[in-house]
């Protein structure tokens, strides 16, 4: 199960112990220079690399349970189910992903006919239901049946795309995409490359050379799009090029008030801090009327909510002074919880809304 995956995310993944690759920027080492920058060959895609288990022969059988590949695969299969709480439909499209990797380098090692399926997503959900997390987790997926050389994430938006002038979008959108080889190019709110209304907005030519790249180096480069539904349904309505190229769509759902309770329980759990009856019992009202006010966002919320309570809780210590324990640093009271605006009847604090 996942509570969050650092400030930066929309996700909400525990780390990973020892964990250090840095998600937003994929600071992993630099890529070399992107063969042919303008198309491979005329668009057409290398010959795949091969894996390199063992050939079989038609008479020989795999036993799918004793196959390191899949033991592999599968821990971490199950891994992301523990992590994760709720997204069920997420989970039964990643596993189903995964499966259909893991039986094409099987049909590899018989010597059957193998192309490569067509690897780019959206995602589409609210803000705060872990589209990021997911790609993060998706690339280490990818890297580990070795369709990624490296998994890397590389996360964007438009103001990292697309330039101001004539000429600066080109080596924009190169340089992230020389970033991003070998791994995944998450595009946050990815609609707001298209802006038809701005003659002079230099969104579409982003577009057209990331559909360039989408095709002739899809054996090495993974594009996630990512945000609300109905507005990536205009984006693909007005770039078919763009539509034809994503195989995979994803809906994200809302987490429940169950489900957001259980993410909260990771969070505190994770910072060393606990909510007795009565505060559990307050935070829990709370989770229900703030997901009914505008702007809520999810784990995002339920995070920035534990932030404003720990602020809360200590500012009581402190203006108490004396002597101090443990338990009363762990502790967030009622009180801590019960004083922010969403009980009474002014407008939620804008920090929800991170």
């Amino acid at each position: 199960m996942s509570a969050n995956a650092g400030p930066a995310s929309s996700g909400f993944a525990m780390p990973r112990p020892g964990g250090g690759r840095d998600a937003v920027n994929g600071s992993a080492e630099e890529p070399g220079p992107i063969a042919g920058e303008a198309g491979r060959a005329g668009g057409v895609s290398p010959p795949r690399q091969r894996c390199t288990e063992p050939s079989l022969s038609a008479d020989d059988t795999v036993e799918l349970g004793e196959e390191q590949q899949a033991q592999r695969l599968s821990q971490m299969l199950d891994e992301f189910d523990r992590e994760f709480v709720g997204l069920a439909p997420v989970k039964a499209r990643v596993r189903e992903i995964a499966a259909l990797l893991l039986i094409d380098r099987l049909r590899q090692r018989y010597g059957l006919t193998s192309s490569r399926p067509s690897l780019h997503m959206c995602f589409t959900g609210s803000p705060g239901t872990g589209k990021t997390t997911v790609a993060m987790h998706m690339g280490e997926m990818l890297r580990e049946l070795g369709y990624l050389r490296k998994g890397q994430l590389v996360s964007v938006t438009r103001d990292d795309l697309v330039g101001q002038y004539v000429g600066h979008t080109a080596p924009k959108t190169k340089e992230v995409l020389k970033r991003a080889m070998g791994g995944v190019l998450l595009i946050d709110e990815a609609y707001y490359l298209y802006r038809p209304e701005n003659e002079r907005d230099y969104g579409q030519e982003a577009i057209e050379i990331l559909l360039q790249f989408m095709e002739a180096h899809r054996e090495d480069l993974v594009v996630i799009l990512a945000g609300y539904a109905d507005r990536m349904d205009v984006f693909f309505r007005s770039n078919p090029g763009m539509a034809s190229r994503v195989a995979h769509h994803i809906d994200f759902p809302d987490f429940s008030l169950d489900e957001l309770m259980q993410i909260a329980g990771l969070m505190l759990d994770r910072e060393q801090y606990q909510l007795p009856g009565p505060a559990r019992a307050a935070f829990t009202e709370y989770v229900g009327l703030r997901m009914t006010q505008p702007r809520f966002a999810n784990a995002r919320s339920i995070r920035n909510a534990i932030d404003r309570m720990r602020l809360r809780q200590a500012r009581r210590l402190v203006a108490a002074g004396g002597t101090i324990g443990r338990d009363s640093l762990i502790e967030i009271s009622e009180t801590d919880v019960r004083a922010s605006r969403v009980f009474g009847d002014q407008a939620p604090d804008p920090a929800d809304n991170r």
